[in-house]
């Protein structure tokens, strides 16, 4: 159900997640594998340093930000896939972190699209932050929905914290 031609349904928001989500787990695991050869995937300035993600976003997005094409929905199909393929993600996270000593939260990974060079801290908040923001959305969206109950597609196994 979509509210407005401008806006994504509920199925593009979780598909978005999903391409959003992996590219950002990939990313982290790149940059430690990288530190652990002896060697970095970002060399330039870390604007960002000691910041939380809130303060990040708030000086880099706009209100209404545009997606980029890597992160686009653009296949569609169920719902029910994407929230399977959003949760298989926890796995990658899982090892992840696994591999992770303190210091390597420093690391500093590929740079966000929008938000620019984040440290491994900065990305792990960034997760926090994106499905909390669209969690919220896809509880707007199935509380418009006569006859259903209030239920957001994703579930407390989608990157639990």
């Amino acid at each position: 159900m979509k509210a407005t031609p401008e806006t994504w349904c509920a199925t593009e928001i979780v598909e978005h997640l999903f391409w959003a989500e992996q590219g950002g787990v990939l990313g982290m695991w790149k940059s430690l594998n990288a530190h652990q050869e002896g060697k970095t995937v970002w060399q330039g300035e870390t604007p960002h340093r000691g910041l939380t993600i809130e303060e990040i976003i708030a000086k880099t997005w706009k209100e209404k930000e545009i997606v980029p094409a890597i992160a686009a929905p653009r296949m569609g199909g169920p719902i029910t896939f994407w929230i399977i393929s959003l949760n298989c993600l926890q796995n990658n996270l899982g090892e992840l972190a696994k591999e992770l000593e303190d210091d390597d939260l420093q690391i500093m990974t590929q740079p966000h699209p929008i938000s620019g060079p984040l440290n491994m801290h900065q990305r792990f908040e960034f997760l926090r932050f994106h499905l909390n923001r669209h969690e919220k959305q896809l509880k707007d969206i199935y509380s418009q929905l006569p006859h259903r109950r209030m239920r957001s597609p994703l579930t407390e196994n989608t990157f639990t914290q």
